[in-house]
């Protein structure tokens, strides 16, 4: 049988993958063990719950029925009533349970006809009790509820004790199944670990150090060394025919090598034999042999070509690079020119530029006269009709002056009237005698008001008067001054419609000399322009100038080159 490297690791893998197998099969089935263990277990609590259950129904049947014989009543029943139907159905859970167990069986066939008893001597208890009251409980004290209550507890208690035999048996077996997988797990985990790192310790040593000595000689040849001899250790696996495979590139690699430093010596003879036709680098390494003697025979040829060429263009390049300087030496001057010319367009420019701003300037100041103009006739308008509502309110000031008077004249009318009656008061007050002398104190205050009163009167009669003279005066100074408003308003069209006119005028000659200006600017722009052009014809010519000479200079390097090249291709023998 041939043992290949992949036998060998599959052999090794296949040895731990089986041990891992049995282990996992022994762990299965005892995991399966405990599992079933555990389902016995909680059967077995099953069992012991639904055995107690039933026993605490019998109690409360027992309990609820002889309290109720002793006492009569009926809350008492309660316990009896609730556990009465369901002691069947529990001793028919128990015997479901316990059906796989014989013994249970033996001992629920023995207990249930007990049970029944006791459930028949509760109800006597209870319908004797409620037939004959209190002449019940001497059968109630006979004892023989308490010895069923026994002797059905006693075969429960052997049951109970059954199953917690059972419980204890089924624990331990579950302890020694889960002791036995521990051991064979763990024993299982050790013996396939110790033989993974067996056979991976062989695996090594067979496969690792012949892939590092490879390795060792792939780097060797990395880096450019070929003198590299594999040792051939007659093996038929992988390894063995990598090494082989390396041996051979090796030794390809090493002709190519030979085939290469005789290239570079100039021998361009030599020749490549690709080992396939799949051998990339060989075809194209004899591809490249057979090329490079093709291109240097060409090469020769065109060194003898460009020899003779060279020596043509070095003496056109030279005529070529004094017309460039005559050239060069025209279009300066005429640039000299352009530029002179430029530089009176710009003074033209802007004096044109001053121009028309001098004239922009006199636009906006007749502009704003035009505009003070304008608010002088609406201030003087303003003012008209100010001097019209203030002749108008002298005119009502004057008629309410009137009306204060017909006011003053009354209030006069009233202190005679005022004073006639102070006087009849005093004298009746005096014939009154003694009870007069209150009436007369009050004629005598009311001819005082009235004397004041009158007073008062003539005093605004006085100020009356002379508002009366400042409004008539007001008046025609108000009259006066509307007249001279008009006037003025007058006189301010006049002015405003000249200056108008003269801002019309002005605006028209700040147009005219944009105008100039602008034409100015265009003038100058053409003339930069000109200059640009002129400009880039001289940095032309002087890059020409430039250009003839290295071209020039080119001419006689590439004279050289040829020489050159012809010296270097002799070398190579074709």
């Amino acid at each position: 049988m041939r043992w290949t490297v992949g036998t060998k690791i599959a052999t090794g893998f296949g040895i731990a993958l089986v041990i891992f197998t049995i282990v996992g099969t022994v762990s299965y089935r005892s995991t399966d063990r405990l599992v079933e263990t555990s389902d016995a277990r909680q059967e077995t609590y099953e069992v012991l719950g639904e055995v107690e259950n039933l026993f605490s129904l019998l109690k409360d049947v027992e309990i609820g029925s002889r309290s109720y014989g002793l006492i009569g009543e009926e809350s008492y029943l309660e316990p009896y009533l609730a556990a009465i139907g369901k002691v069947e159905p529990g001793m028919k859970q128990v015997r479901k349970l316990t059906q796989d167990n014989p013994r249970h069986q033996q001992r629920l066939d023995a207990l249930e006809p007990l049970v029944r008893t006791r459930i028949e001597f509760a109800r006597e208890v209870v319908e004797l009790r409620r037939a004959k009251g209190a002449d019940a409980i001497p059968f109630i004290r006979t004892g023989k509820g308490r010895a069923l209550m026994d002797e059905i507890r006693k075969h429960i208690d052997q049951i109970r004790q059954d199953e917690e035999d059972l419980l204890k048996l089924r624990a331990q077996a579950a302890q020694a199944e889960a002791e036995n997988a521990k051991t064979v797990i763990v024993a299982g985990t050790l013996s396939a670990l110790a033989i993974a790192l067996l056979v991976g310790f062989l695996i090594t040593r067979d496969i690792a150090r012949p892939l590092q000595r490879l390795t060792a000689v792939a780097e060797r040849i990395t880096v450019g060394d070929l003198a590299v001899k594999l040792p051939d250790d007659g093996r038929s696996d992988e390894v063995g025919a990598l090494a082989r495979a390396f041996g051979q590139m090796t030794r390809s690699l090493q002709a190519m090598a030979a085939a290469a430093e005789q290239i570079a010596s100039g021998d361009l003879r030599t020749s490549v034999t690709p080992q396939s036709a799949e051998d990339v680098l060989g075809n194209a390494f004899a591809r490249m042999t057979e090329d490079l003697r093709a291109q240097i025979q060409e090469l020769v040829d065109g060194a003898m070509v460009l020899g003779a060429s060279a020596s043509e263009i070095v003496a056109s390049t030279s005529q070529l690079a004094a017309s460039a300087s005559q050239s060069a030496a025209a279009v300066s001057e005429t640039t000299t020119t352009v530029e002179e010319v430029r530089q009176t367009a710009q003074v033209a420019s802007e004096k044109a530029k001053l121009v028309s701003e001098a004239a922009q300037k006199a636009a906006q100041v007749s502009q704003g006269g035009r505009k003070s103009a304008e608010g002088v006739v609406a201030g003087m308008n303003r003012i008209r009709q100010q001097m019209d509502a203030i002749a108008a309110t002298m005119v009502r000031l004057s008629e309410q002056s009137q009306a204060i008077g017909q006011i003053i004249a009354t209030v006069e009318d009233l202190a005679v009237q005022s004073n006639l009656l102070a006087v009849n008061a005093a004298i009746e007050a005096a014939k009154a005698g003694d009870h007069g002398k209150g009436f007369g104190v009050v004629a005598q205050e009311v001819k005082s008001l009235a004397a004041q009163s009158r007073q008062a009167t003539n005093q605004v009669r006085a100020i009356l008067g002379d508002i009366q003279k400042a409004t008539g005066a007001a008046v025609m100074a108000t009259d006066e001054g509307g007249k001279v408003v008009e006037a003025g308003t007058r006189q301010s069209e006049l002015a405003g419609a000249s200056i108008q006119t003269l801002a019309n005028n002005v605006h028209e000659a700040a147009q005219a000399a944009t105008q100039i200006a602008v034409s100015s600017q265009q003038q100058l722009v053409g003339v930069d322009q000109v200059g640009g052009a002129m400009d880039s014809i001289r940095q032309a010519s002087i890059q020409n100038v430039a250009s003839a000479k290295q071209l020039e200079g080119a001419a006689r390097n590439l004279n050289e080159l040829g020489q050159r090249l012809k010296q270097m291709v002799v070398r190579y023998q074709v």
